[in-house]
This record gives C-alpha cells, sequence and structure tokens, in this order.
C-alpha cells in the first residue's frame, strides 16, 4: 500500500497577494461561496454585478477593485433572457462598457438540475469548454429536487460544484434564499437549509433590507478579514440600474481624500516601474483599504492603469 504523500509546511506553495483575490475584499480568487439573502433584497443585482465587474475589469460595486478578470457564465433561472440581458446592460452602462464587448455568456437551457446526473455532464462540458472565470447559478432552490435542510442530500451537489473549481479553477457563486424573518441571527445562520450550505463557502456574502430604500452586505472569507454594514442601494441613471455603496459618516469604507490620490499619482509617475498594490501600501504607509479605495478611482478615471495585477500611469 502506498503512503499518502506529505510535504513539509515551510515548502508549501504561498499564495502572492495580487493572486488572492478574483474581486479584492469581496470574493477570493477561485472560491465557492453563497450569494444570501431573503427573497427581494437584490441578491440578484449583487450577482450580475459581480459578472460584469470580472467580465470587464472594472471594481464591483465601484468600490471592490476587481483582480482577476475574464470570461463568465450566467445561469438565471428565475429571470427571462429579456430581463437578464436588459439588467446586465443597465449594470455594463453604470460601468462605462457596452454590453457587446463583455464575454458573458448566458445558459439559455430551461432546466438545469445539480442533482440529476446528465445535468451534472452537461454543465461541466459547458464549463470544461469555455474555462470561465467565474460561474454564478442564481438560484440555489431551482437547481434540484432534493430537501435542503437534509445534509446528506445536500452536500453531494456543493461536493460536485467544489470539483468543477478544482478542476476548472473556476470561482462559484451560488445564490440562495435565506429564512424569511431570521434577520436577527448572524448572517450566515439565517440561510435556508442544511448547515452544509454556510460551511461549505470560502467567501460568502449576505443581502439585508435594512429600509424600504437601503440595503446592508455582510462579507465573510474562510481564510481573510470579514467585513459588515456595508450600506448598499439600488441607483437608477437613465436606463442604467445597478447597486452602488452608499458612503455613510463612518470611517470605513469612505472615499479616498484627495491627497491620496495625488500622493499614489506621484508615487507612480516616480516609479521605474509598474508597481503592485502591497508595494504602493508599503511606499505611501497609507492603510490597505484606504490604497485599494484610491487605485479604483484613478483606474476608473483613466489616470491609471492595472494590468497583471500592477499598476502605472496610463500612458496619454
Amino acid at each position: 500500500m502506498t503512503a499518502l504523500p506529505v510535504r513539509r509546511a515551510h515548502e508549501l506553495e504561498a499564495c502572492p497577494e495580487e493572486q488572492r483575490w478574483l474581486i479584492e475584499g469581496l470574493w477570493a480568487a477561485e472560491a465557492v461561496g453563497i450569494l444570501g439573502g431573503e427573497p427581494k433584497c437584490c441578491k440578484s443585482f449583487l450577482a450580475l454585478d459581480m459578472v460584469v465587474a470580472v467580465a470587464s475589469g472594472a471594481p464591483c460595486l465601484r468600490r471592490f477593485p476587481t483582480v482577476r478578470s475574464g470570461r463568465v457564465l450566467l445561469f438565471a433561472a428565475e429571470d427571462s433572457p429579456a430581463v437578464v440581458r436588459q439588467r446586465l446592460t443597465g449594470i455594463a452602462s453604470a460601468v462605462g462598457f457596452p454590453l457587446d464587448a463583455l464575454d458573458i455568456n448566458v445558459i439559455i437551457a430551461p432546466v438545469v438540475r445539480l442533482d440529476v446526473e446528465r445535468d451534472q455532464r452537461r454543465l461541466e462540458e459547458t464549463v470544461s469548454s469555455l474555462r470561465p472565470r467565474l460561474l454564478v447559478l442564481d438560484p440555489f432552490v431551482r437547481l434540484h429536487r432534493i430537501d435542503e435542510n437534509v445534509s446528506a442530500e445536500v452536500a453531494p451537489l456543493l461536493d460536485f460544484l467544489r470539483g468543477l473549481q478544482r478542476r476548472y479553477r473556476v470561482a462559484v457563486v451560488l445564490v440562495h434564499h435565506a429564512r424569511k424573518g431570521a434577520s436577527h441571527v448572524r448572517a450566515g445562520q439565517a440561510l435556508r437549509g442544511s448547515s452544509e450550505l454556510h460551511a461549505w463557502g470560502d467567501s460568502n456574502l449576505y443581502m439585508r433590507r435594512a429600509t424600504d430604500e437601503k440595503l446592508t452586505l455582510t462579507i465573510e472569507h474562510r481564510a481573510a478579514p470579514s467585513a459588515d454594514g456595508i450600506d448598499l442601494a439600488l441607483h437608477a441613471d437613465g436606463d442604467a440600474l445597478a447597486l452602488r455603496v452608499v458612503d455613510s459618516a463612518a470611517p470605513d469604507p469612505s472615499p479616498p481624500p484627495v491627497p491620496t490620490l495625488d500622493r499614489i499619482e506621484q508615487l507612480l509617475a516616480n516609479a521605474t516601474s509598474p508597481l503592485s498594490q502591497r508595494e504602493i501600501r508599503d511606499l505611501v504607509k497609507i492603510r490597505a483599504s484606504s490604497v485599494s479605495d484610491a487605485l479604483a478611482a484613478l483606474v476608473t478615471d483613466g489616470r491609471v492603469t492595472r494590468a497583471e495585477g500592477r499598476y502605472h500611469l496610463t500612458r496619454r
């Protein structure tokens, strides 16, 4: 019998900072997880914002920098193709891209069931063919006919999605409902069904409706700091309808002050080669969240260009 392979701890591969994230602070690279919330709290809008961010390279919610852009595969089981197109067009417009410029692929099969072997094979063949950076499945309840409360029935479906993630190095976002009236319990514990769903995620996002107009986002990671109480709202700009972060008096998250933008821009002007975010943070000695916000603003304004996780002044 052959022994299991073993390696000394200090010899294990290290993950460089610039490869840790798909969307910085929001979703880890190649992570699986849940985007959860009660009905009508804009879960699908957030999922589509992530789709557009990864496909375009623009910051998600105009706040969280996209670190690894690329092709996206989406299955929206509850919305018609026309509604999906309308929403994606609005979000793409909000970030300054025409929809036809983005590599977003929508599964148009009427039904995909993760508890049916034939559909599992078809989904895997699609992922294998397209090799997307991100796979979004919305919502979980339309992807099966199992009992969500029974761990032995839920676990094999989640294992299948974890297998896709590992075989094809794809991040997987599974949109899922929270129980009604569960706003008084911790976000992850409010998810409907088995606790397997909460435990499965490397990155999890939870949406709650604070008021008729305001939504609250909680971010949870397995291997990174989490964040709570991020206020969001749907914002209409002409035909464009998209979520955005609502800044408040709280210091975090807040827009970077102008001097921070100037300092980073000057640093990049004097640099002899592109710099990573960590190098910039170490040189300007500003907290990571402020550097991240400043870089996102500079990239959005076209003053700075990001390529392969490094930043340089945009050539004019």
